[in-house]
């Protein structure tokens, strides 16, 4: 087969993504807080990008420079100054101490050495998670160095709750060390504050938690051991029967083992809230409904005008820091012109959202329709993928609290002779019927499932015991009052 060189003509259709392009979709499904972020990166790396500065101004401010304005002017002859003396004993009289920061000190106002003085970051405190609680604890323990190694390495291994996710085959294994040391060491640390930690299980931390309170032989204690099945069910009268106690024994048994801590850990958690800023804010004014952005904490962008003057002056700015400057002038355009696009499609798709929506917004979640991205789309000629990078990570204040963008997109139940309902109006529907059941006899999934279909809604039983653990609602067995 012979080998030839041609040239051939092709047309074809291809999608590039430019950097400019990528960068608006970026900060499209951004969140506020990593815009913020972001524009402020760009700050710094963009010298043709400013921060503009809005100057708010009273209207008691403005009356008074246009008071200022209207003043006649008065030459005044000049005063003429006086020469103040202070003398040494004035000096020495001034206690030059109150002007110095404790632990910073200026050293034109060091009156004594501060060498020794601890620094401002010193003193900074940091909120201790349960590692370092436990790690402080076992550091005051006069053990040598090998253990301590040892109850470091067990320390680290407990999860949040503070139960300790690794074997002590693997632990001794891992560390080099007898199995009865280790065990050892995991004692000491059960030992240690908070009651119950380092235990393998939830049933282990309460009769930890039970021995530091002197109950290890109660009744609370043989509960645990031997019945906690039947403590899970409430089922009281099967622990009177297998005990051979009273049922106000029992009860009395049963309130300590409530009062106790199945995740001790969570004490020392470390985590931080996330505490959540609106979007996009949906007021009713005046019978209307208004959408207003919240552009708090964003900052205001525009283009140096220093920069602008380098290049109208061809002769006085070479052309390699000319051209450097019109990169940079593009991407800093390119970049204001993203952000003013993103708001742009926000506030459409939260209108759209609004029309679908109307229901809700007046009357609450039961209200809520059935909706999918596509008609969002369709409604402001938008693709679907731009909807959904728009819905991601965004909030909304409405008059019935605040909610994720995405939480408005649902799938839909049928109902018989009626429109289809929201997934999230049956979930808030089943927890309505779980508060009103009677607490004696709670109603089983198939039970709830019943209810609706003589609403003429169909709900399988899977799909109520399905919504039923996402709202956090335990099974019928579970939601038994006790006897």
């Amino acid at each position: 087969m012979a080998l030839e060189l041609r040239q051939q003509l092709k047309l074809s259709q291809q999608l590039v993504m430019t950097p400019q392009l990528q960068q608006a979709i970026k900060l499209l499904q951004l969140s506020r807080l990593e815009l913020a972020e972001t524009v402020q990166q760009e700050i710094e790396q963009n010298p043709l990008l400013e921060e503009e500065q809005v100057v708010s101004v009273t209207d008691e401010e403005a009356r008074q420079e246009q008071q200022d304005k209207d003043k006649p002017e008065v030459t005044e002859k000049p005063e003429e100054t006086t020469e103040v003396k202070i003398s040494d004993t004035t000096i020495a009289d001034i206690n030059w101490e109150d002007y110095a920061n404790e632990y910073e000190p200026s050293s034109s106002f060091k009156s004594k050495d501060f060498s020794e003085q601890p620094s401002r970051f010193d003193i900074l405190t940091q909120k201790p998670n349960l590692q370092s609680h436990l790690q402080w604890q076992l550091s005051l323990s006069a053990l040598p160095p090998h253990e301590l190694e040892l109850g470091n390495f067990i320390i680290g291994n407990l999860n949040r709750d503070g139960f300790l996710e690794i074997t002590v085959e693997e632990i001794a294994a891992e560390m080099d060390c007898a199995e009865e040391t280790v065990e050892e060491i995991i004692k000491k640390i059960q030992l240690m504050d908070p009651a119950g930690v380092a235990a393998r299980n939830v049933k282990e931390s309460l009769l930890l938690q039970l021995e530091r309170l002197e109950l290890n032989e109660s009744l609370a204690a043989e509960i645990i051991e031997n019945h906690l099945n039947y403590l899970e069910t409430k089922n009281y009268g099967a622990i009177v029967r297998a005990t051979h106690r009273s049922m106000e024994d029992v009860v009395a048994a049963v309130k300590i083992i409530v009062g106790l801590d199945p995740h001790p850990g969570r004490v020392y958690s470390d985590e931080e809230p996330h505490y959540i800023i609106p979007d996009v804010y949906v007021q009713k004014i005046a019978g209307e409904y208004v959408i207003v952005l919240n552009d708090d904490g964003l900052p205001r962008l525009k283009i140096s005008a220093y920069y602008r003057q380098i290049l109208k002056n061809k002769s006085l700015t070479p052309e390699e820091t000319r051209e450097y400057i019109r990169e940079k002038l593009k991407s800093a355009a390119w970049l204001i012109k993203s952000i003013h696009q993103r708001q742009r499609t926000i506030y459409k798709v939260v209108e759209s959202i609004l029309k679908f929506q109307k229901e809700f917004f007046e009357r609450g979640v039961a209200f809520l329709k059935p909706l999918v991205l596509r008609d969002v789309a369709e409604d402001i000629e938008m693709h679907e993928s731009t909807v959904s990078r728009v819905t991601s990570n965004k909030y909304v204040h409405t008059p019935q609290g605040i909610f994720e963008l995405k939480y408005f997109f649902t799938s839909s139940i049928s109902r018989v002779g009626g429109d289809a309902l929201s997934s999230e109006s049956i979930k808030a529907r089943i927890r309505l019927i779980v508060q009103a059941e009677n607490q004696d006899k709670p109603l089983s999934d198939l039970a709830i499932s019943k209810i609706f279909a003589g609403e003429g809604i169909k709900v399988a039983r899977r799909t109520v015991a399905k919504y039923r653990e996402q709202i956090g609602i335990l099974p019928s067995k579970y939601r038994r009052r006790a006897k």
